[in-house]
């Protein structure tokens, strides 16, 4: 069984874990409607995606008239 021969400091171990930090992302801005999206990704509020619509975006349905 593997146990360790002597005890890792507090400050080795920091050191080992120095580059798990999380980074913070990179947003842009979409060139259509504003909003902030990944980059290299299609907008999720307008579809649009390096000046073109890439996904139609379907008009807000209200289930209650719909229903009926």
């Amino acid at each position: 069984m593997a146990v360790p021969q002597n005890k890792i400091t507090k400050s080795r171990r920091n050191m080992r874990r120095s580059h798990h930090a999380l980074v913070a992302g990179n947003p842009n801005e979409c060139p259509n409607c504003g909003e902030l999206k990944r980059p290299h990704h299609v907008c999720g509020a307008c579809g649009h995606y390096a000046d073109r619509e890439v996904i139609a975006q379907a008009d807000e349905i209200d289930l209650d008239e719909d229903a009926a």
